[in-house]
């Protein structure tokens, strides 16, 4: 009897231990509406949402295109809350969250093929660093771009919005304790082990030669993304060759949104401001332990219901212009303004 008792107890710890590891590789999927998919015609356009209290508009922008069909919003951690915003908001066949916590979950066919059968898809807040890690070069990257060349609306928010440009600040490099890398801590140090970049997650030909950077003002980050920018552009970074093409900002500020047409319209709408940032006229020496010298930087600040385009790289906006001169930004702007 002791030693049944011994082998059950080994089959029940056993057991448990497979459904445990089952757990945490596991996606979780919530749906709310009607079971099955349907079938609709999609229209592309990129909703960039800088964070903070979502904004109606900007999801509304999304649905419209979604043609009524079924939404889906991708995390890799958090829970279902948009699922009865965006039920109460649009009219849809369905909206579905879909959580992607790892890598063992982003191989599993099913995300795949969600993601496949989306008419519109949004990536949450979060951490940028997790979707990094977690999704590029696995299955989840390759449905979105795939998704991308269909035409499905996608949008971001935050972390969301971070990975939507050709290039990325991954924010791999951050302390858990302190995720927020702010302006004057980049500019300290342009090679900071805080600072992590990368290239191609999404393929958004509109947003090619763009990196964008979220809660603008309000984390003081025109500091980081003048590095970023500084980064990118030197012969040694990204660029293909010191004659090609110069990397481009956009930062967008808390409870604001850029609403992106593929032929380069960007609309600006909420409660805060857009920024477009040129580095093409920008130079100067990068050194690591070193503050920054580089510039200037040329910025076009648009505010709500005011357009930009980007494929002329110019609007209805604000242009001033930014040097960096040992780590502190100098503004042509009155007060030295930044923002």
């Amino acid at each position: 009897m002791r030693r049944l008792r011994l082998l059950g107890l080994g089959i029940l710890l056993a057991a448990s231990g497979l459904h445990a590891l089952s757990q945490s590789h596991q996606y979780r999927y919530i749906r709310a509406g009607e079971p099955a998919d349907i079938k609709v015609q999609s229209r592309s356009g990129y909703a960039l949402m800088g964070g903070g209290t979502d904004l109606d508009e900007a999801f509304e922008f999304l649905c419209d295109r979604a043609g009524g069909g079924d939404f889906l919003v991708l995390r890799a951690t958090g829970d279902d809350e948009y699922n009865s915003y965006l039920r109460g908001l649009c009219h849809l066949n369905s909206v579905a969250t879909l959580i992607i916590p790892n890598r063992f979950a982003a191989a599993d066919p099913f995300v795949g093929d969600a993601i496949k059968h989306a008419s519109a898809i949004f990536i949450a807040g979060g951490d940028q660093a997790n979707y990094i890690n977690f999704w590029m070069n696995t299955p989840v990257q390759t449905a979105l771009n795939d998704a991308i060349r269909r035409g499905v609306p996608i949008g971001g928010t935050s972390a969301g919005l971070a990975v939507m440009g050709e290039y990325i600040y991954t924010a791999q490099g951050d302390k858990p304790d302190d995720p927020n890398l702010d302006g004057k801590t980049a500019l300290v140090d342009p090679y900071s082990t805080r600072i992590h970049l990368a290239q191609d997650f999404l393929s958004i030909p509109i947003l090619k030669n763009i990196i964008t950077d979220t809660h603008f003002a309000r984390r003081d980050r025109m500091g980081r993304l003048l590095v970023f920018l500084a980064r990118f552009n030197e012969p040694e970074g990204k660029r293909v060759s010191p004659a090609g093409p110069y990397i481009r900002g956009i930062g967008v500020e808390e409870r604001a949104a850029v609403l992106l047409e593929p032929d380069g319209r960007a609309h600006v709408i909420g409660f805060g401001a857009a920024y477009f940032i040129d580095a093409d006229h920008a130079f100067g020496v990068l050194q690591k332990g070193k503050p920054l010298t580089y510039g200037p930087f040329t910025v076009q600040k648009v505010a709500p219901g005011s357009d930009f385009y980007i494929k002329s790289w110019a609007g209805d906006g604000i242009t001033y212009k930014l040097s960096i001169e040992t780590g502190k930004i100098r503004s042509t702007q009155t007060a030295n303004e930044i923002y």
